[in-house]
């Protein structure tokens, strides 16, 4: 029985981490739903079906919002660093760099935010291709 969203064995992975993956692959479907209703909207012609469809992506809103409200939760540096990008006027990738450079300047001795290392990583390496 396999599934997707673990790359390390389910097993011998605490149960908060197996919630932790459960919501995040939940809030990566309620993203896609979003997108699928944005396309179908695009082109539908009927304005009763529009509005269902309408009606189905403000529930797909709201699974998303509650998806990543939970997830923030959990993950304190996650949430210090979408404070200092979410609803702030600016650009958004220089919010983004301050945000994350505020955010894990003294990960670690606190105690973990995230990840068995304390180190606010999850171990996947930056976007820029480097590890941080």
């Amino acid at each position: 029985m396999g599934f997707d969203q673990y790359h390390e064995p389910p097993g011998e992975l605490p149960a908060a981490t197996r919630t932790f993956a459960r919501m995040c692959a939940s809030l990566t479907e309620e993203a896609e739903a979003i997108g699928w209703y944005q396309q179908r909207l695009a082109v539908e012609t009927d304005p009763e079906a529009s509005a269902i469809m309408r009606d189905a992506q403000g529930e797909e809103f709201k699974h998303f919002s509650m998806d990543l409200e939970f997830l923030l939760r959990r993950t304190p540096v996650w949430r210090e660093i979408a404070r200092g990008v979410l609803f702030q006027d600016g650009d958004i990738v220089e919010r983004g760099e301050d945000a994350e450079a505020t955010a894990t300047s003294g990960v670690g001795s606190e105690g973990p935010a995230f990840g068995p290392d304390g180190s606010g990583s999850l171990g996947i390496g930056g976007l820029r291709g480097t590890e941080r």
